[in-house]
């Protein structure tokens, strides 16, 4: 969920490196006229299979725009072996962030492909540059890492660590949003703290994921409720992410047996994904077909499954098909009359 924030994991590893070199003249430099750089698009998340979080890719959005101050030979000419002096730091300062955001990138894609013990190695070596930098814990940057190493630990079924690891995020975060409510913008921008909700409404999806895949489906329902409400209220009810997490509750609830308002949700979810053309239209509509299974709707639901079917091919998302088809055959073998 909420996959634009990564970018604060960027700005963070400058903030660290000015506090390192307080010398230096490092900043971001602004796009095409005058406006912010691009950043590195992440695609939402998908209903299901999950496991591919958002990632550290984005932080090198940041890398992309970090450079020497403007007019630095004019420095150099005024300032003489002091300008010198100056450019060397920043070069320096300037190698030390390429590395670590390498690192970054190679952690990322270590957690991808299922290289989790390097993943592990590569974050916390990340984290520790952060921390060592002055970084607070409550930082949001600090969060999506403990937040990805959470993710390692579960799938490492390290169950204890994952524990640890999703409650020292939400807690942190909870405890942070309270603190900072009431500041004035001035000093807090409506911007970060929207942001600091959202980080935490990816925090809550995360867990709910890990909860729900260890059987614990009422736990996940309340945490899958709290980050709704703040997608609903923050990004509003038809962004693509709020949506999923609508046909997330649902699931949710029907793993309960409560048939009737996982329909609901998953019902809303399917409507508004039909009218935003939800990129991942043929998942929910495939969540909605499986709910109306369960509920012995065995019409409505091959209707859904088909339109699921239709949507997965033009995606061509292989994975999508051969589970929908799947999930066809056992509908028939399930409304097939007894003789």
């Amino acid at each position: 969920m909420y996959r634009l924030l990564s970018p604060s994991l960027g700005r963070g590893l400058l903030r660290a490196a000015g506090r390192r070199c307080r010398d230096c003249s490092a900043r971001l430099l602004l796009g095409p006229a005058g406006g912010r750089a691009s950043e590195v698009g992440v695609p939402v998340s998908r209903v299901a299979p999950r496991g591919r979080g958002p990632g550290l890719l984005p932080l090198l959005a940041a890398l992309a725009w970090f450079s020497r101050p403007a007019a630095a030979e004019e420095e150099e000419e005024r300032q003489g072996a002091g300008g010198a002096a100056a450019e060397g730091a920043v070069d320096e300062t300037e190698a030390e962030i390429i590395q670590l955001l390498k690192r970054a990138k190679m952690a990322n894609l270590a957690f991808i492909r299922g290289q989790l013990e390097n993943a592990e190695k590569l974050f916390k070596a990340t984290m520790s540059y952060l921390l060592g930098g002055g970084m607070q814990q409550e930082d949001n940057a600090i969060i999506e890492i403990s937040l990805k190493l959470a993710s390692i630990y579960a799938a490492q079924n390290r169950q204890e660590f994952a524990l640890a690891g999703y409650e020292f995020c939400i807690s942190t975060l909870e405890e942070k949003i309270e603190r900072e409510k009431e500041l004035a913008e001035d000093i807090l921008s409506v911007e970060e703290k929207a942001n600091t909700h959202l980080l935490l409404g990816m925090c809550l999806d995360t867990y709910a994921r890990y909860l729900l895949f260890s059987k614990q489906p009422a736990q996940a329902q309340r945490m899958y409720e709290k980050a709704l409400q703040i997608s609903e209220e923050i990004l509003g009810e038809r962004h693509p992410q709020t949506i999923v997490l609508m046909s997330d509750l649902a699931t949710t609830l029907d793993a309960q047996g409560r048939f009737d308002e996982a329909c609901v949700y998953v019902q809303k979810a399917s409507d508004l994904a039909r009218q935003i053309e939800h990129p991942e239209l043929h998942m929910l509509l495939s969540n909605l077909a499986a709910i109306l299974m369960h509920r012995e709707r065995y019409a409505q639901a091959k209707e859904i499954y088909q339109e699921a079917l239709k949507q997965a091919e033009l995606k061509r998302d292989e994975v999508s098909i051969q589970h929908i088809r799947e999930e066809l055959a056992e509908l028939s073998r399930k409304s097939r009359p007894f003789t």
